[in-house]
């Protein structure tokens, strides 16, 4: 079986491509990413694959057709950390992404958003992938759950052509790649390993924000990686992993998609204590230990000389190895901290994948609805 072969579009610094290979093997094609500091990055990890820009200008006729294609679109417009606009947001690139998908005809499309998008615009979302004749199913995981030291609750979700036969094909390229590991992170991901007391704060105050706020020398600037962290510091959250998953048919005539919502299995666990790392990390310590057990690295300090918040923190935080954004020359402090906060956990990400790739298949899996 040929490997496949991956277009990525709102790139950022490759968090869900890094995910996409860990579970289905396959090489970059292309990615699009029209962000200065995005765009650093990608040339600077991948200096051969070819980087389109620029989504809404595409002439998707002329793309190199792939097999799997893969997104992170832009948030906001869903956040509950912003206005939530939603479709009326000018940062909202859905239909550019389903104009791809109609002429593109992926065997398997991948895509990451906040969860808040599931009651802001997903419905458009399934109503657009019927149209053009796509089925889909979804899952909500938090980076909490595979143990990191922050909420990041997120929606994750596929699609593939509903005449296809299903997502056997993605099973397939799964099964190749079993053996395939980014480091020990991959090894780690169990979404009953991690689940203790350490759960979450559930508020919305930013995690990085938080924790270099906790920190000692934590004064003067402190922005935030990204303004939909939540702290996985003390607490019970509230919602399990895969809550508000489900799975849709497509009926291209109509454009309607008949829901099939999926309970996700529960979870125990206890935390996990957190001897010193050379911070003092407050009420924090057990989470912050349970990420370093979890990746294999000390976290660095959460702040830098001025008090402000460490982007090599934030790296850790986003499970990324030291030096992939911030090692890459001609970024600025704020241009690093921008692309880690609009990043995807690539563990998190996994995790998604792993449940969706494990679901029973319905009757109607692969099949338009009647």
């Amino acid at each position: 079986m040929t490997a496949p072969r991956i277009g990525s579009v709102c790139t950022g610094y490759g968090g869900l491509d890094i995910a996409v290979q860990a579970v289905f093997g396959g090489e970059l094609a292309w990615v699009a990413d029209n962000d200065p500091g995005a765009a650093i990055i990608l040339a600077s990890h991948h200096p051969k694959v070819p980087n389109l820009g620029d989504i809404t200008a595409l002439d998707w006729h002329g793309v190199e057709p792939v097999d799997i294609y893969i997104g992170g679109y832009p948030c906001q417009p869903f956040s509950t950390a912003g206005k939530r606009k939603g479709t009326k947001d000018a940062r909202h690139l859905w239909p550019h992404i389903a104009r791809a998908l109609g002429v593109l005809r992926p065997r398997l499309a991948v895509f990451e958003n906040v969860a808040g998008h599931l009651s802001l615009g997903f419905d458009t979302v399934l109503g657009d992938l019927a149209r053009i004749g796509f089925d889909a199913d979804w899952c909500c995981v938090r980076a909490s759950d595979i143990g990191a030291a922050h909420q990041r609750n997120r929606l994750f979700f596929w699609a593939w052509p509903a005449d296809s036969g299903g997502p056997g094909l993605a099973r397939r390229w799964a099964e190749r790649t079993t053996a395939h590991r980014c480091g020990p992170v991959a090894d780690a991901i169990d979404l009953g390993k991690h689940r203790g007391g350490a759960r979450g704060t559930g508020r919305d105050e930013p995690a990085a924000r938080r924790l270099a706020a906790a920190h000692p020398a934590g004064i003067g600037e402190r922005e935030p990686a990204d303004e939909t962290l939540s702290l996985a510091g003390g607490g019970q959250a509230r919602q399990k992993p895969g809550r508000g998953g489900g799975r849709a048919a497509a009926d291209p005539g109509s454009g309607d998609v008949a829901e099939q919502p999926v309970a996700e299995p529960g979870s125990g666990g206890a935390p996990l204590a957190a001897p010193g790392l050379g911070v003092d990390w407050g009420p924090y310590a057990a989470a912050v230990e349970r990420w370093t057990q979890v990746i294999g690295r000390p976290a660095p300090r959460p702040t830098d000389a001025l008090g402000r918040l460490n982007p090599p923190f934030v790296e850790w935080l986003m499970a990324l190895d030291d030096g992939h954004v911030t090692a890459v020359p001609g970024l600025s402090r704020t241009a690093q901290l921008k692309a880690l906060g609009n990043g995807v956990v690539w563990p998190q990400a996994v995790a998604a994948l792993r449940i969706l790739l494990n679901r029973s298949e319905p009757p109607a899996w692969g099949r338009a609805a009647a």
